[in-house]
């Protein structure tokens, strides 16, 4: 992923955020996992381009279908049939998945639709669910972003490294 940042001025923010991260996390002594969909395992790999971050970082899963998200994070499918992947209890219910199938202290979960295509009227093209999860509590929070695939997928990993960073 060092290629998708290897300069610009996003390549800064992103990286100063998961050193922030991984401070927090350190200090704590806590493990960090990932559940992604849109994002199709950006945050993990941004992640790990950092040297030692296998010190807070555990790992994650990329759970583009649904099948993933209910087989492997446990999100009931009922949940998906109600609110669609992309909403806020499904990203609450990724988010604590991730925390019990990576047996991770914190976690980040990411929903939604980078486009080109795929929006709807009430899900147009740039929304993104993120949830931030640590033992208990997860929060959770819409947001549109604007812009290409490209830019809606790195918008998403900052706001979603933003949103852990914050829980802590």
């Amino acid at each position: 992923m060092s290629v998708f940042l290897s300069s610009g001025p996003h390549r800064d923010r992103v990286f100063s955020l998961i050193g922030l991260l991984s401070e927090k996390l350190m200090a704590r002594n806590m493990l960090l996992g990932t559940a992604e969909s849109c994002t199709g395992g950006l945050i993990a790999a941004l992640c790990t381009e950092v040297p030692g971050s296998s010190r807070w970082f555990a790992g994650g899963v990329v759970s583009y279908a649904n099948s993933v998200k209910s087989g492997l994070l446990g999100v009931d499918p009922a949940l998906l049939s109600a609110h669609g992947a992309v909403s806020g209890p499904v990203v609450e219910a990724m988010a604590k998945g991730a925390l019990g199938a990576l047996g991770v202290d914190a976690s980040l979960a990411v929903s939604g639709v980078a486009g080109p295509d795929g929006g709807s009227a009430d899900k147009p093209v740039g929304t993104v669910w993120i949830a931030a999860g640590l033992s208990a509590r997860i929060v959770a929070r819409r947001h549109l972003f604007p812009g290409d695939r490209g830019q809606v997928r790195l918008a998403a990993t900052l706001a979603a490294l933003e949103a852990v960073a914050d829980l802590l």
